[in-house]
């Protein structure tokens, strides 16, 4: 019997998906179901711009701070259509597991000044605002999470990466706040392999502003591809029907082992298509929350 290797499982699940990229369900959550999703308001809203799409969302749990941090960055393929909103309950379910919320809404192509470089620059600025709200809300800044979903999930890489961004890059942070582990939910974090083949109307060539030819030095200060290895512990959980939009957390993953990093791994979601995960009312869910309960007690607090 023959035995494939991890790696080579996963080449198989690319190839497929650049043969057969239309698979799916139509009993599967999609963007539709989505864009209605409501929720009740957060704890706090809480600006940290003056751009209307420049806030937070707090939600706090129960009991007694500090409180263990989960900074939240929806997705949406960076676009304005989809913004915050689908992503209460999710912020909820995460504030009932005991965990605080900064769900963090951004610029998107759509907005004025969204894109390069307006996007990461608002992720980057929405999770330093903790340094100015962690003191008033009990917020433990030594255990810091940043999760993501879809293309909120490469930011979230991103976000852990910062350190790395070169001094000449308009995305530099001299002292960005430090996260302990990344959580990403069907990372879009393959930016170079999606913008060639111009998934979601080609939303990576217009959130950077062009191809990676045409500016190396804006992928090599935002792909995660180009970023590896991310030194922090990541989690990718990945949809066993996410035909779309898992792909690209796995071409993430190859791309990280390659380059030898060694605290990354995968979780696959069997029944998961691309929401699913994010919806608390799913039977997926429990496997989501389970792996950041886990994610959480393998990090070590800063200061210990």
């Amino acid at each position: 019997m023959v035995r494939l290797t991890p790696i080579t499982i996963i080449a198989l699940g690319l190839f497929i998906y650049l043969v057969c990229p239309n698979q799916g369900s139509a009993q599967l959550i999609d963007s539709g179901d989505v864009l209605g999703w409501q929720s009740p308001p957060p704890d706090h809203r809480i600006s940290y711009g003056p751009s209307p799409q420049q806030f937070g969302n707090l939600r706090l749990p129960t009991g007694v701070g500090p409180y263990p941090i989960v900074v939240f960055i929806h997705g949406g393929c960076w676009l304005s259509t989809f913004d915050i909103q689908h992503v209460g309950q999710t912020e909820i379910a995460i504030a009932e597991a005991g965990y605080a919320v900064w769900s963090i809404e951004y610029r998107r192509i759509g907005n004025d000044e969204g894109g390069w470089p307006g996007t990461y620059l608002d992720v980057g600025q929405g999770i330093d605002h903790l340094r100015k709200i962690a003191q008033v809300y009990s917020l433990d800044l030594s255990q810091v999470v940043a999760a993501g979903h879809s293309a909120g999930g490469a930011l979230a890489l991103w976000a852990a990466a910062r350190d790395k961004v070169e001094e000449n890059s308009v995305l530099y942070t001299s002292n960005p706040l430090p996260v302990q582990a990344v959580f990403a939910l069907a990372p879009a974090a393959d930016l170079e392999g999606l913008q060639k083949r111009r998934s979601c109307g080609n939303a990576v060539g217009r959130l950077m502003g062009g191809t990676p030819k045409e500016y190396p030095e804006r992928y090599e200060a935002a792909s995660p591809m180009q970023l590896a290895p991310i030194s922090v512990p990541q989690i990718l959980l990945i949809g066993g029907k996410d035909f779309a939009w898992g792909p690209p957390g796995r071409s993430y993953y190859l791309r990280a082992v390659t380059v030898g990093t060694e605290n990354v791994r995968i979780v696959d979601l069997p029944n998961s298509g691309h929401f699913e995960m994010v919806s608390p009312s799913s039977t997926t869910w429990p496997l989501v929350i389970s792996a950041l309960e886990e994610m959480f007690r393998s990090i070590t607090p800063i200061g210990e």
